[in-house]
């Protein structure tokens, strides 16, 4: 047989292979058949070169990747993965041989726009991906929004703040035993909430040979199915588990010639590593990136004069940034063979212990009635001040000791419920998602005596925003309105609290609240905060005010006392505002689709949407700034354990990432409409493509 690429009716991909390297290199050659231009924009984000086509725009992401050493994170993992671990190396070896096979032939129109050829994979480029996908994953730059917040504001801030904001990536997963279930066996369930991509982040695949069956949902360019997989026997999936495993240090440097000098926590000056890189930049001169590391880890911002613009300190300031890929040399692609193999949840288990990052929440389940509900990943053990705030590197306390014991529980009730929520992991992170989600998620499983496959959508497409009370109950009390805001309120106070695409309550209560974070945002107790801090600007999403506002604004309403802010006003001149404007139009009239392409278009017009951030249909916007929704499901799955073939999927555009393709967008409606397609496991109802 060799190695063969077969399609469905969705044209995803399902591929089998005489044994495990080859279907690795068939995952390869169908990855970039599928998905080229999207390998060639991860393959240079995670070198640091993307601005020499993407132009300016990419250069600050460019310079981070540099004085992160992103690529040679990846070089020193791939090392120590050849050594530690042969069998996998050979595995994503022969990925990595398949992409290079097929690349060539590529026909995405990107490359003609971009002036680009595709280029070369080496053994460590998936590392790299994986790298670069997932370095801003567990959202250490909200450390730098608490020193800021602190500062000005005192260190009940860290509480008042301490939410998901707009640079995190979040997810639902549910798990519901086969004693709660129609068919006596367990279903998985959920959608990860990432940015939305074209071409997703997500790619639908079925992987066959000797060793093992599995359908799932693979990142492009990583072999394997790591996220979420059903082997027949076993089905498993994740979500971020919020935990805090990377850590910013203060660092004081001073030049000696050539060279660069750290002070250490045991008063000794130490020589840095030091380099000076050209990064190459379409339209423009080349940009210079000084590459300095410490004994912490690689200084992502300012230098031993400072950061550049200058920031208010007692001394010049540089930030050194140690994540644990960089410190152990291991990104946990061990795991990812094991998962594959899986045939119970013991065997899910065991291949967890081998997980780096990010650090997630599992769910699994087998049709032995055995379940697993644990976190997986690499947390370091270290001090409180470094889980919350910037350390300084030059005092003793803040070393790391060892790793964290991985939490575990039992389902309560057969049923497990994880939405980003301070739960399983509470211990591991500093900011969670507010309970909303996955209160609503377990209230609407605990309708039923017994679950189907067929009930999971409806819980998917949830459109109740459990987060709209404390606004709502400041519109109760308000008194002395115009005529307009008082009717305003009223139909206020008797909307449903569903963020449903044609409700035109609902675009009112997105308005008033947008109109509140705007007040409270331009409010002078928060002036100090207003102005952007001089960091590089890949971190300033988790610096902006407005959005920490607008993700906060839960809390902002509920406490006690707000730094003098007479909340009663802001509220009341937020609705007068509101009702003196023109009718509203339906939710989905301004809450639309708003995907990252690497290349602009105007060529595609996309949906409005359903949801808010904190309903389970999770369509993040920004509110106080725009409707439009950059974060979403970036996939729905139902995993069925009595019949995989009764699973179902589905991802926002479509199997292929090639534009004009009739799978680049053909799942896109199901995805707006909450429709889910089959998984489809049985070779005799696909498509045979071709040979590899």
């Amino acid at each position: 047989m060799g190695s063969e690429i077969h399609r469905d009716a969705w044209g995803i991909p399902h591929l089998r292979a005489d044994g495990v390297h080859e279907l690795a290199r068939a995952q390869g050659v169908v990855t970039a058949r599928d998905r080229a231009w999207q390998l060639e924009v991860e393959r240079h984000r995670a070198r640091g070169t993307s601005a020499s086509f993407l132009g300016p725009q990419a250069l600050s992401w460019d310079v981070f990747a540099r004085r992160a050493r992103l690529d040679d994170t990846a070089r020193r993992c791939w090392a120590a993965l050849e050594e530690r671990d042969p069998e996998t190396a050979r595995w994503v070896r022969a990925y990595v041989d398949g992409v290079n096979q097929e690349l060539p032939a590529t026909t995405a129109p990107e490359f003609a726009r971009a002036g680009l050829a595709p280029g070369h994979w080496e053994p460590w480029t998936p590392l790299g991906v994986w790298l670069a996908t997932h370095i801003l994953f567990a959202g250490f730059p909200a450390k730098l929004w608490r020193e800021l917040a602190v500062r000005h504001l005192g260190p009940q801030a860290i509480g008042l703040f301490a939410t998901d904001g707009p640079g995190t990536a979040g997810s639902n997963g549910w798990l519901v035993g086969g004693a709660r279930t129609t068919t006596g066996q367990a279903i998985i369930a959920g959608d990860p909430h990432r940015f939305i991509e074209d071409p997703g982040v997500y790619q639908q695949i079925h992987l066959t040979c000797p060793d093992f069956d599995v359908v799932g949902l693979a990142v492009p360019g990583i072999p394997g199915i790591a996220h979420f997989g059903h082997t027949g026997t076993v089905a498993w999936a994740i979500t971020n588990a919020m935990a805090d495993y990377q850590d910013l240090y203060r660092e004081r440097l001073r030049r000696t010639g050539a060279g660069v000098e750290a002070l250490g926590p045991d008063g000794v000056w130490r020589r840095a590593f030091r380099q000076v890189e050209s990064v190459q930049v379409a339209g423009e001169a080349p940009a210079e990136a000084e590459v300095i590391e410490t004994e912490r880890g690689p200084v992502i911002a300012g230098g031993p004069e400072g950061l550049d613009g200058g920031v208010s300190d007692d001394e010049p300031l540089a930030l050194a940034l140690r994540y644990p890929p960089r410190v152990t040399g291991d990104l946990g692609f061990s795991a990812l063979l094991p998962l594959l193999r899986a045939r119970r949840t013991a065997d899910v288990d065991k291949a967890l212990d081998l997980w780096a990052e990010p650090v997630n929440v599992v769910l699994a389940a087998d049709t032995e009635g055995g379940v697993l509900h644990r976190v997986a990943g690499r947390v370091p053990m270290r001090s409180e001040a470094n889980r919350t705030r910037l350390v300084p590197a030059w005092e003793p306390g803040h070393e790391w000791r060892g790793r964290h014991e991985t939490p575990r529980a039992e389902p309560a009730g057969a049923v497990a419920v994880m939405a980003n929520q301070r739960g399983l992991a509470a211990p591991l992170g500093v900011e969670f998602a507010p309970p909303h989600r996955a209160e609503r998620i377990a209230a609407l499983l605990a309708e039923k005596d017994r679950c189907s496959p067929a009930d999971m959508p409806a819980i998917h497409m949830d459109t109740h925003l459990g987060s709209a009370e404390p606004l709502l109950d400041h519109l109760r009390a308000l008194k002395d309105l115009s005529p307009a805001a008082a009717a305003l309120r009223d139909r206020l106070l008797r909307w449903d609290r569903r963020m449903d695409a044609q409700s035109t309550d609902a675009a009112v209560y997105a308005a008033v609240r947008g109109a509140v974070v705007r007040r409270l945002t331009a409010h002078p107790a928060f002036a100090a905060l207003a102005t952007p801090a001089a960091y590089p600007e890949v971190l300033l999403p988790w610096l902006a005010l407005l959005p920490r506002i607008a993700f906060a604004l839960e809390h902002l309403l509920l406490v006690e006392e707000l730094y003098g802010i007479d909340r009663p006003a802001t509220v009341a001149a937020a609705l007068e505002e509101v009702a003196a404007r023109p009718p509203a139009t339906p939710w989905s009239e301004s809450h639309r689709l708003a995907p990252w392409r690497a290349l602009a278009t105007t060529s595609d017009d996309e949906p409005g949407l359903a949801g808010d951030h904190d309903c389970v249909l999770c369509t993040s916007s920004v509110p106080g700034l725009t409707d439009l929704s950059a974060r979403a499901p970036a996939a729905r799955y139902v995993w069925d354990l009595a019949r995989r073939e009764d699973s179902r999927w589905v991802v926002p555009f479509g199997a292929s990432g090639v534009p004009g393709s009739p799978h680049h967008r053909d799942q896109l409606p199901l995805w707006v409409r909450g429709d889910l397609v089959p998984v489809v496991t049985d070779f005799e109802q696909l498509t045979k493509e071709s040979d590899v």
